[in-house]
């Protein structure tokens, strides 16, 4: 099946555009950074490019004439500021959209070029050119006569990236007469010399009035790799060289092809070709990138979940039989199936990073339309989830930045009153917590009023006047369909939709949501979610007839439940794990399961997060890969369990879900402290 090459453009177009972006706020916070100004005007250059060779003319017009009113700030002669990356990330949007929607193009371009060309007029400004690092002939002699010597050697492997010498000479001619010689001087003998190699270098005497600019785009993607010298051939005089941080190709005072050294510095011939083959194998080591559609890897994933079931089937064939010859497949099949599972996981696995990036541009926007000075910060972006989570997360975390800097965050003038500084801060980060992942979105606004969302719940009917609930379970109320504490309906909020959505979305990936609020302090908002909605290693226990699967990155250890504990059915269910009370549950007496607990029984100690809590069980099984699969509908209830999995004997076991169950225990051990409170009163 061939693909098709507008979309391939479309996904390269879009890798462009957001590493455009980033750059533009980038230059924002650090304005002098030129690195950053050649990044951008490099994405604008390839997107001008790629766009006009699969027939995106509009995009490549209106690129053109963004890259060159950009084009002054990148020489020197306009400063970077809010306004001018405000109008390109507006142009941005614009390229965006014409590449997206081809057919619906609008003249906004026309209005968004225009804003752009005011801000970089040059007479507006001096004309103070910065530092530039890679941009060659800035120090020009005034007496130059028009005629220009170039000479320039590609990188090594430049023909190997598929750049062409022929094409840069071409574009080197269009700009005027001249006369181009080849350098051989560098060129290796025949028995080693490396035919993928770029061994000859070029001279060209070019007649143009100052071609520096030119030349500039001319090498815009090799400069920082190649050397390149350029001079005005004046009658009298030595030259002047003017040339690039890298090494000059140049003899000082000969103006022919003798070259008293070679190119690079000297060294054997011998020794330049072990460089090239430490290269070239480290070249092939490399990792390459390549382009999967998502459906192909769902598909891998549910070939690997079937693959582990029959595995297990088969391992516990093997357990049962005396064949030795069984039991080896068995063992082999199992190790190779392991492997083949977490090869699969970690092609799905995407940094965080890659999400939060995103966020950079919302948190620009809103800066700017409420008039709230905003510092964003993100941490934990090499936290690392599945790509489907990932895909699913950027809504709930756009509601939810959108309310920390809408809701959250108060006016410069609040923030004065209150002793704050006048710039605001939302964090957004990520960290491992145990089975899970726990994303949190954090600001150091006033904190939510308890007190208003109580009256906007009893005007909605959720609460009544007399009832009693706690501030936990107050604050849950926010993620109500059509709650919202807004006085007024804005662009922004006041409908009561996004919390909603939130929600949903969060619980449709087995996730919990966790708010805690200081008054004038601010909120966090916590989204804790399974690290993979696929496979994960389970610890198979048994209660009663019924067997379930614990997360295995979930369990801390194994005990024996005590004697004494066992004895008493009620009471104070706590163990002493090494001077460190951890409450538990009985599985038995939480499942209603019938008959008579075994003699002697089990406890699974879990984590989630900061709590601890112990899982009393019959008997514990062994380790087995769990294939998760999801519930129905109809069990959406059941808050203990957070999928099934088949078993190898075809039977269904149920997944407990962990975090519940500590929910649960540190439930129990405040209700326990509350008791004990109340006697000793």
């Amino acid at each position: 099946m061939s693909s098709d090459p507008t979309d391939t453009f479309r996904q390269e177009a879009r890798e462009l555009l957001e590493q455009l972006e980033q750059g533009l706020l980038d230059l924002e916070q650090d304005p002098g950074d030129a690195d950053l100004v050649n990044s951008v005007f490099r994405a604008l250059h390839t997107i001008k490019g790629s766009g006009a060779m699969f027939g995106f003319t509009d995009v490549a017009a209106f690129v053109h004439e963004f890259e060159t009113a950009f084009d002054k700030v990148r020489k020197g002669l306009s400063p970077i500021t809010p306004e001018l990356v405000a109008v390109a990330l507006d142009a941005k949007d614009h390229v965006h959209h014409l590449i997206e929607t081809p057919d619906a193009a609008t003249d906004a371009g026309d209005a968004i070029l225009a804003a752009l060309r005011d801000i970089v007029e040059p007479d507006r400004f001096p004309a103070a050119p910065m530092a530039q690092s890679a941009t060659v002939a800035a120090n020009v002699a005034p007496e130059a006569t028009g005629r220009w010597r170039i000479r320039f050697k590609l990188p090594e492997d430049a023909l190997v990236h598929g750049t062409n010498p022929l094409l840069l000479l071409g574009e080197i001619a269009d700009l005027g007469p001249c006369e181009v010689t080849a350098l051989i001087d560098s060129v290796p003998n025949l028995d080693v010399l490396d035919p993928e190699a770029c061994h000859l270098g070029w001279q060209v005497d070019l007649t143009h009035p100052d071609p520096t600019a030119a030349l500039d785009d001319v090498f815009l993607f090799l400069k920082d790799g190649m050397e390149l010298s350029i001079e005005p051939l004046a009658a009298t005089a030595a030259p002047v060289s003017v040339s690039s941080p890298v090494l000059d190709i140049l003899a000082e005072d000969d103006p022919v092809l003798e070259v008293d050294e070679p190119i690079a510095e000297a060294a054997p011939v011998r020794a330049q070709r072990e460089l090239r083959e430490q290269k070239t194998e480290t070249a092939e080591r490399a990792s390459t990138s390549l382009r999967v559609p998502a459906e192909r890897l769902d598909e891998l994933m549910d070939r690997v979940g079937e693959l582990v079931i029959a595995q297990a089937r088969l391992s516990q064939m093997a357990a049962q039989s005396s064949d030795g010859n069984l039991k080896t497949i068995a063992e082999e099949l199992e190790r190779l199936s392991s492997g083949l599972r977490d090869t699969t996981m970690g092609i799905r696995m995407v940094p965080i990073g890659s999400l939060f990036s995103r966020f950079r541009r919302l948190v620009h926007d809103l800066s700017r339309d409420l008039d709230k000075e905003i510092e964003f910060i993100t941490t934990g972006e090499d936290t690392e989830l599945d790509k489907t989570m990932i895909e699913r997360l950027a809504d709930p975390l756009v509601h939810l930045i959108r309310n920390s800097v809408d809701h959250g965050l108060e006016t410069a003038e609040q923030r004065i009153k209150a002793g704050k500084p006048v710039r605001g801060t939302v964090r957004l980060s990520a960290v491992y917590a145990g089975a899970e992942v726990a994303i949190s979105v954090t600001d150091d606004g006033a904190g939510l009023n308890a007190a208003r969302i109580r009256q906007k719940a009893e005007e909605q009917g959720l609460l009544t006047p007399d009832s009693r609930i706690a501030d936990h379970d107050l604050f849950q109320l926010i993620f109500a369909p059509g709650f919202s504490t807004a006085k007024e309906v804005t662009s922004l909020s006041g409908r009561g939709v996004g919390m909603d959505v939130v929600k949903r979305t969060i619980d449709g990936l087995r996730g919990k949501i966790e708010l805690s609020t200081k008054p004038g302090e601010g909120t966090t908002a916590t989204l804790r979610l399974p690290l993979t909605l696929a496979i994960i290693e389970g610890m198979l226990v048994r209660v009663g007839n019924g067997r379930y699967s614990i997360p295995l990155s979930a369990v801390e250890e194994c005990v024996e439940l005590p004697a004494d504990v066992a004895t008493h059915s009620r009471g104070r269910n706590f163990l002493d794990i090494r001077g460190s009370l951890v409450p538990f549950l009985r599985l038995r007496d939480l499942f209603n399961t019938p008959g008579e607990a075994d003699t002697h029984q089990k406890v699974v100690i879990i984590s989630s997060g900061e709590g601890r809590a112990g899982l009393v069980v019959d008997q514990i099984i062994g380790n087995n890969q769990t294939v998760i699969k999801q519930l129905s509908k109809l069990h959406t209830d059941l808050e203990t369990f957070s999928g099934a999995t088949i078993l190898g004997d075809g039977t269904v076991a149920l997944i407990l879900d962990t975090s519940r169950l500590v929910s649960y225990g540190q439930a129990h051990e405040e209700k326990y402290r509350n008791t004990e409170g109340r006697a000793a009163a």
